[in-house]
């Protein structure tokens, strides 16, 4: 007699149709195959660190370890929501064009297209300008979904078309005014000063909707607040070298002209567990193999991280990530 189980008793069948599956190794081919013909070394860097993205809003998993050599016999690592410090690490001894297709993980980021687990491709490639990273990621989102070659459109700019306000000189009143005259709700935790947090609101409600519905857009030159792990160029205004891929609404891909200066990373990582604090949240770790990689000396290069499943979805024509993906995180 079979033994009981927990489970519904069709739940060990993928959620993704064999089709979408077969799709999505297509995909897989065709990504290694644009790197390969570009010049690109694959490579593989841990998913289990003791260093961290400090993120406001990424959340890694903790993991604990047992380590006998350490007082306790325990250490703490974080499953990574990005292979970036890892890759990083590579430029800073030698690599000049890399690409990794890996799983990542994200605390707390479930729906329609969202898994805590996923498929992520970032690529690095050393001298590359702003210009070029952008040209190189319309390249590959061509190759891979035949939708053309992206329209670019500054971030300033796609609220003067949306929204009718500059982004980068806009206070909190006239952000809020913006949202309310175009009946977007707000969360009760979004603070009258938190600036950011009001353009990131407008942008996810009044701008990316309409972004590469036509054809593909790489949106660029990001508020110098938005930074994160980007350059920063002096203006006016000031903006930072970040540049984002979309189709049908949906962001696909985040680029970055890379920051060189561990001493602005130690400030910035500071500011933002600050802020994390204030959220409720844990910090996350400040100093890490990359600040003494980047002390060494990181060459200039621009780095950009895409959503894997994300683009199976547009070619799928899937309203889920659960459509092009075997196990969401339900079925693990």
């Amino acid at each position: 007699m079979p033994g009981s189980s927990l489970h519904a008793d069709n739940d060990f069948h993928p959620s993704a149709s064999w089709k979408n599956l077969r799709l999505r190794a297509e995909l897989l081919h065709t990504v290694r195959a644009f790197f390969d013909g570009h010049g690109f070394l694959e490579v593989e860097t841990p998913l289990l660190s003791a260093d961290t993205v400090v993120d406001r809003h990424l959340d890694p998993f903790a993991v604990i370890v047992a380590d006998p050599a350490r007082s306790g016999g325990l250490r703490s690592f974080w499953l990574q929501t990005s292979p970036e410090f890892g890759m990083k690490r590579l430029l800073a001894s030698g690599g000049t064009a890399i690409y990794q297709i890996a799983r990542v993980f994200r605390q707390d980021e479930r729906g329609p297209l969202h898994n805590p687990e996923f498929t992520m491709v970032e690529w690095y490639r050393v001298g590359d300008s702003p210009a070029e990273g952008m040209r190189l990621l319309s390249d590959l989102g061509e190759a891979i979904l035949g939708r053309g070659p992206a329209e670019w459109v500054t971030y300033a700019e796609a609220f003067q078309r949306f929204l009718g306000i500059d982004p980068h000189g806009a206070e909190g009143a006239a952000l809020l005014a913006a949202a309310r005259s175009n009946q977007v709700a707000s969360p009760a935790s979004l603070a009258a000063e938190d600036r950011d947090g009001w353009l990131d609101l407008l942008l996810t409600e009044c701008v990316q909707p309409h972004l590469g519905t036509a054809r593909p857009v790489i949106l660029y030159d990001y508020p110098a607040s938005q930074a994160a792990l980007a350059r920063v160029r002096s203006g006016p205004p000031a903006v930072a070298e970040r540049f984002e891929l979309y189709v049908d609404g949906i962001e696909l891909a985040n680029g970055y002209h890379e920051l060189l200066d561990p001493a602005i990373l130690r400030r910035r990582n500071a500011e933002t567990n600050a802020q994390r604090r204030a959220d409720g949240k844990q910090p996350l770790p400040e100093e890490s193999r990359l600040l003494a990689a980047m002390e060494a000396g990181l060459p200039p290069s621009v780095g950009v991280a895409m959503g894997f499943d994300r683009v199976v979805m547009l070619a799928a024509k899937a309203s889920r990530i659960d459509e092009v993906i075997a196990f969401p995180m339900e079925r693990a």
